[in-house]
């Protein structure tokens, strides 16, 4: 869940801003005291999170220590879409925001955020990114609007011991999701409770996961038909994939009978060495061993059954429209020393790891954004500093730059909410109708993207 952000209600700034035609960034004045640019940013994690909280706020001094024409404002939290356009207007808005992959292209079509193409092109490394990632934060005409630090695409995470009881290569996990089914009837057959395959069906989170197999079918959610948005998933592909499920669930009871799951149900199955597989992308890995007692080597991650499409998640950050042009050079500049900084691959890694967290997984503490040379440079980093069994998850990276990756569709969150009772049930009534429940779902869907401008 994903923290409220910290912000100064700056009410009279704020007003100054909207009255006049000039730039004016979220209400802050353009410099702050002897004479430097004050950024105001977000992407502070909660005090909750000590260590995260801890190296955050060590880079920011560091960063205005290099920097000393910089001054950093850093607010915790991330990203509100119920509350962003209501900052926006209000002028409380930082001057770099977070946004997670399915924000930008409402925000780049609303003006919510700068055109940074022209000092985006001054930036190193910017043409090492991978070029899908950075088209997310493009429009129609190229311009960019945002830079992607943070990326992941769904996986199949299985249970190591529990393969080999099985009977199973646990160094040789599911290519498709036939295999997937096989091997979940072999680990249900260990009997004790032991469920093979698990899935989520509520929460928004059935929905999400059905996206998920439609994409590794080579199918999708939805497709642009001219200037609108129409559901796509009423077809061969949305029905192979609700009767694999049906079939698992069903026909082979390698499900388990206790469904309509969420991420930590889930999650607590798995830690408890009572599941084999399910769909998850590799920050559940560290999740699994944290909140639920798992141990690293006990976790496999391969790449998604299936391998013809996979849904690709992540996070970046983009600019306040109000900033100056000033702002906007420093804020990039921030945003390009903290999260897309080869120079710092090593000491960042090497400050994880020596703080007991792992390294040598497929996620933070560098991002998996990157292309060719930088790329290997940052995995050669990861692989100095390892302290998790990294061959485990070797699957999951041998697929993982090779399978197309497809970002959410627009209005994600409703379109799951609509999808979830197609899980729900498939799961729960064994003469579910198919057919029915797509053709219903897609009316609904149709009437969700129907809103998107």
């Amino acid at each position: 869940m994903q923290s409220l952000r910290i912000r100064r209600t700056l009410v009279v700034a704020a007003v100054a801003c909207l009255a006049t035609a000039t730039a004016c960034s979220s209400g802050t004045e353009q410099k702050a005291a002897g004479g430097k640019v004050k950024v105001t940013i977000t992407g502070q994690p909660p005090q909750t999170q000590a260590f995260e909280r801890q190296v955050f706020d060590k880079d920011v001094a560091e960063f205005e220590a290099s920097h000393p024409d910089i001054d950093l404002e850093p607010h915790e939290g991330f990203m509100d879409p119920k509350t962003f356009s209501a900052k926006l207007a209000g002028g409380q808005l930082e001057d770099v925001y977070y946004v997670y992959f399915t924000d930008p292209a409402q925000i780049i079509a609303r003006r919510q955020a700068a055109d940074i193409t022209e000092v985006a092109k001054t930036l190193p490394h910017i043409n090492d990114i991978q070029p899908q990632l950075l088209d997310n934060f493009r429009d129609a005409n190229g311009k960019l609007y945002g830079l992607p630090t943070a990326n992941y695409s769904m996986g199949l995470i299985y249970s190591r011991p529990l393969f080999t009881k099985a009977g199973l290569d646990p160094d040789n996990p599911p290519k498709t999701w036939e295999e997937v089914r096989a091997a979940a009837k072999k680990i249900a057959g260990l009997g004790n409770g032991t469920v093979g395959y698990a899935d989520y069906s509520k929460n928004n989170q059935g929905g999400w996961h059905l996206t998920s197999w439609l994409y590794s079918l080579g199918g999708q959610i939805a497709r642009k038909d001219g200037d609108a948005w129409k559901a796509d998933f009423n077809n061969d592909k949305g029905k192979a994939a609700l009767n694999y499920l049906r079939q698992m669930r069903w026909e082979d009871d390698s499900m388990g009978s206790k469904q309509l799951l969420e991420a930590q149900d889930v999650q607590r199955m798995m830690g408890a060495g009572q599941l084999g597989m399910y769909m998850a992308a590799p920050d559940n890995v560290p999740v699994l061993v944290k909140q639920f007692n798992g141990k690293y080597e006990d976790y496999g991650l391969a790449g998604i059954p299936g391998g013809q499409g996979t849904l690709l998640g992540g996070e970046g950050y983009m600019v306040n429209p109000k900033a100056s042009p000033e702002k906007i050079k420093a804020g990039l500049t921030w945003i390009q020393w903290k999260f897309l900084n080869p120079d710092r691959f090593d000491p960042y890694v090497k400050t994880f790891a020596d703080g007991k967290q792992p390294v040598g997984l497929p996620a933070p503490p560098t991002p998996d954004i990157w292309q060719g040379a930088v790329r290997e440079q940052q995995e050669q980093v990861k692989l100095k500093y390892q302290n998790v069994p990294a061959a485990n998850y070797k699957s999951y990276m041998d697929t993982a730059t090779k399978i197309k990756g497809s970002i959410e569709p627009p209005n994600a969150q409703q379109i799951y909410a609509a999808l979830d009772s197609v899980m729900q049930a498939v799961l729960t009534d064994k003469d579910a109708n198919i057919d029915q429940l797509l053709a219903s779902a897609e009316s609904k869907v149709n009437s969700v993207l129907a809103q998107v401008k």
